[in-house]
């Protein structure tokens, strides 16, 4: 994963539980990087054993770590860094979950190296959205989540996200359902 990934959840947890707890973290996942690069790749498995160190170090299990992280993902380092990027997506959540499926491959075009997820609309109602996702990477659906969350935050817009198909259990790929 991109550095980006790394440095966002350091700034979650400095932010949320401070510098020292950020360290103990990062010791317990065996990581001796002192600074990410945003731009520069990182193993997943890096990425993933600080999720695992937080929820460790936090108390707080995996699933509600990723879900925190995919609204801090949006809230503050999307808004922060990329917030142009993030408002051409749409002017409401109902816009910007529409033109998800396409929002990738904007993103492709500055980062050349990523392996995004693939989003497709499964279907659409008057204030729904059932989304279709699928990603090279497991264990990512609680951050999928927080993202939804995040979005509906973004715009105001409070969403309930349901997790309504499982890729683990069966199911042909992941699907959401988001409304609002």
């Amino acid at each position: 994963m991109y550095g980006m990934v790394n440095k966002a959840i350091e700034a979650m947890v400095s932010a949320d539980h401070g510098e020292r707890m950020w360290e103990k973290i990062k010791r317990k996942a065996g990581v001796d990087v002192e600074v990410f690069i945003s731009n520069e790749g990182y193993p997943d498995e890096m990425t993933f054993a600080l999720v695992v160190a937080a929820s460790e170090e936090l108390d707080t299990p995996v699933p509600l770590i990723l879900e925190a992280f995919g609204e801090h993902w949006i809230l503050k380092t999307a808004l922060g860094d990329y917030g142009d990027m993030l408002s051409a997506g749409g002017s409401s959540l109902s816009e910007f979950l529409i033109n998800l499926p396409t929002f990738h491959a904007r993103v492709s075009l500055m980062l050349p190296h990523l392996q995004p997820p693939r989003f497709r609309l499964m279907s659409t109602g008057e204030n729904w959205v059932r989304i279709g996702y699928e990603s090279s990477r497991e264990g990512l659906c609680p951050f999928v989540v927080g993202l939804f969350r995040g979005l509906g935050k973004m715009y105001g817009t409070p969403a309930t996200v349901q997790h309504v198909a499982d890729k683990s259990a069966g199911a042909a790929f992941d699907e959401f359902l988001v409304s609002w």
